[in-house]
C-alpha cells in the first residue's frame, strides 16, 4: 500500500508566503467586485429620465432631410422654391456659421412651406414619412440605450431641434415617453408661418431639458443625456450622465476632457452626415428641403 502513497494528497502546513500570496488574492477580487460600474441605469429610480438628441444620436442622418422628401413627393413645394432652397442650403454649408440675416431667411421659408396646413395633417403625413424614410434609419445601438432606461422604469424623451410635431412621430413608434422640439405656431389648429419663441437648438434645449425637469420633479443630476453634437454641450452638462453618441470632434475632445462616456455606433473612419449640417439648426428646415428636392430629382 505504501506505493500507492504518491495518490494521497500530502498534508503541508501554509507557508507564511503563501498566506500572504491567498490574502492578497481575495482582496485583489473583492477589489474588482468594488470597483465594477455601479448599475445604470438605476431601476426604479423615478427622479431619473433620459434626454435623446435626435439627427446623428438616435436616427442616421437629419430627421428634417427626411421630412422634406416625404413633403416633396407629397408636392408641397414648387419649382420655384428649389432655387432658394438651394442658394439657402448652399450658404450654410459654405460659410458653415450662424448669420442672423441668413437664419432668418431660411426659418421664413421653412415655415411658409407648413403655412395654411393643418397640424393634424402634418401629424398624419409624418407617421407615414417615418414608416418611408425614417424606421430602417434608427441607430440599433442608441434605441437599445433608450430601451434600458424604459426597463429600468424611467422616463425617455426625444430632445431636437426639428418640429415637435416629428418629433413626437418618432417617439410614439419608438416607445418613448414624449418629445422636445421646435413648436410652429398654429390657430385653429392650422399654421400660421411663424414659431413659438426660437428654434429648440444649442443652448435652447438645455432651458427645454431645465424646465421640463422641475415640472416632472427630475433631480438632473441623476439624468442622462445623449447627444452626438458639440451644441448640444449645454444639456449634455446639465445632467449627472452624459454621454457622446457618434461625437463630432469637438464633443469627442471635449468629452474626453471631462471623461465623459462615449459610444459610436457608425462604421467606417467616418460616418457622412447626411443631409444639414448641426450648426445649422431648425434654421436650415429649407436646407434640408433643398437636399431632399436635389436627391429626388436625380433620382428620376
Amino acid at each position: 500500500m505504501a506505493a500507492l502513497g504518491w495518490l494521497t494528497p500530502r498534508r503541508r502546513s501554509a507557508t507564511a508566503r503563501s498566506v500572504l500570496a491567498g490574502e492578497a488574492s481575495a482582496e485583489a477580487a473583492r477589489k474588482d467586485v468594488s470597483e465594477q460600474e455601479p448599475q445604470f441605469p438605476v431601476r426604479g429610480d423615478e427622479l431619473a429620465a433620459a434626454f435623446f438628441d435626435l439627427d446623428n444620436t438616435v436616427m442616421q442622418g437629419a430627421a428634417l432631410f427626411h421630412f422634406g422628401r416625404g413633403l416633396y413627393k407629397r408636392k408641397f413645394f414648387e419649382t420655384r422654391d428649389l432655387a432658394r432652397f438651394a442658394w439657402q442650403q448652399a450658404w450654410f454649408r459654405l460659410a458653415g456659421v450662424e448669420d442672423p440675416e441668413h437664419m432668418q431667411e431660411a426659418r421664413d421659408s421653412a415655415l411658409s412651406i407648413v403655412k395654411g396646413h393643418r397640424v393634424s395633417e402634418l401629424q398624419s403625413i409624418g407617421e407615414e414619412i417615418y414608416d418611408e424614410y425614417m424606421a430602417e434609419r434608427i441607430w440599433p445601438g442608441t434605441r437599445a440605450l433608450a430601451e434600458a432606461h424604459l426597463d429600468a422604469g424611467q422616463r425617455v424623451w426625444l430632445v431636437t431641434a426639428a418640429p415637435v410635431e416629428i418629433a413626437q412621430v418618432i417617439a410614439r413608434r419608438l416607445g418613448l415617453t414624449g418629445a422636445l422640439g421646435t413648436v410652429a405656431e398654429s390657430v385653429d389648429g392650422v399654421y400660421t408661418g411663424k414659431l413659438v419663441g426660437e428654434p429648440l437648438h444649442g443652448p435652447a434645449k438645455a432651458e427645454a431639458v431645465r424646465a421640463l425637469a422641475t415640472a416632472e420633479g427630475l433631480d438632473l443630476s441623476r439624468c442622462a443625456a445623449y447627444s452626438d453634437s458639440h451644441n448640444d454641450i449645454p444639456m449634455l452638462s446639465l445632467v449627472g450622465h452624459p454621454y457622446a453618441i457618434n461625437p463630432d470632434a469637438k464633443l469627442r475632445r471635449h468629452a474626453r476632457e471631462l471623461d465623459w462616456r462615449l459610444r459610436d455606433y457608425r462604421t467606417g473612419r467616418k460616418a457622412a452626415k447626411v443631409g444639414i449640417p448641426a450648426a445649422a439648426g431648425v434654421g436650415a428646415v429649407a436646407g434640408g428641403t433643398a437636399a431632399a428636392i436635389a436627391l429626388h430629382r436625380r433620382r428620376r
